[in-house]
């Protein structure tokens, strides 16, 4: 069994959602975690509060309350690939991080993720991401080092004061002349099934990106993609919406069935660039990732 260094935190909400106790809400939580392992993990002491008091199994249900436990599996994949990074002073660190790694602890993976990965070789224990890629997406990740500012640069990310540049490669029909061509994409994203896809639907547009052609082959073409919203899955759902879904993607236009990683075929999506205005040192901040998605 793998149980992770550091704690996940759980804010509880603050509508009740029909339960008496912390442990009826973490069983309604996490349907996929049997409620025995919610049961044993409080019966062990891996369940507390923020002031470091044991959950019980009769603690009741407090609005707001602070959860905290230790993420546990029975054995987790080592992703073969490194992590650089970029820049590093009082208050942030930027690092790359590769396709396939994990931003923080999720799913099979507990202490296999760039957050985790970064403190051990850092030493710094505080480091918090302040904001997320998907595991299969490559690309740079900023972390907040110093917690007494971390506020302002989560601010920053909450009213979309980042202005992003991504990368990404998607086959193209012979003979359409792309490049130079930009295409500006509104809709609206909803959740679908399975939930963690996104599908486009009817109504109010609440997603928005602009995507230009850079390159092109016979058959591929190099894509910039700028995201104006941040919904989740918004650049690959915009990519498919265009009729050219991301080169390797298992999720857009049909889930593929669940299968291990494939190291050779990851997606090609990368996340290239990041420009913002410290919100301390009040410094305007461009980090480039130096490498590029290739059409060979």
């Amino acid at each position: 069994m793998i149980i992770s260094k550091y704690p996940s935190i759980l804010s509880l909400p603050q509508t009740n959602p029909g339960v008496t106790t912390v442990l009826e809400y973490l069983i309604i939580k996490f349907p996929y975690i049997d409620a025995q392992i919610w049961q044993q993990r409080i019966t062990d002491g891996k369940v507390h509060c923020h002031n470091g008091t044991l959950i019980t199994a009769q603690s009741l249900f407090k609005a707001q309350q602070r959860i905290y436990y230790y993420r546990e599996v029975e054995s987790e994949p080592s992703i073969p690939f490194k992590e650089t990074i970029l820049f590093q002073d009082q208050h942030i660190l930027v690092a790359y991080k590769p396709h396939f790694l994990a931003v923080i602890p999720g799913g099979k993976f507990v202490n296999e993720c760039l957050q985790n990965r970064l403190r051990q070789s850092t030493g710094i224990e505080s480091l918090q991401a302040l904001h997320r890629l998907d595991r299969v997406t490559a690309g740079l990740v900023v972390f907040s080092v110093n917690p007494s500012t971390r506020h302002h640069y989560h601010h920053l990310f909450e009213t979309r004061q980042i202005a992003k540049t991504y990368q990404a490669i998607a086959n193209v029909r012979n003979g359409a002349n792309l490049i130079g061509q930009t295409w500006e994409v509104k809709n609206r994203i909803v959740k679908s099934e399975p939930q963690f896809c996104m599908r486009v639907t009817e109504g109010k547009a609440n997603s928005h990106s602009v995507i230009r052609c850079l390159q092109q082959s016979n058959q591929k073409a190099l894509f910039e993609l700028n995201p104006v919203t941040g919904k989740t899955h918004q650049l690959r759902v915009h990519m498919q919406t265009l009729g050219w879904p991301i080169l390797n993607d298992k999720y857009y236009p049909q889930l593929q069935p669940l299968s291990d990683d494939n190291y050779s075929t990851p997606l090609q999506l990368l996340a290239k660039e990041l420009r913002f205005i410290d919100p301390v040192t009040q410094q305007p901040r461009c980090f480039i990732y130096d490498g590029n998605l290739s059409l060979k």
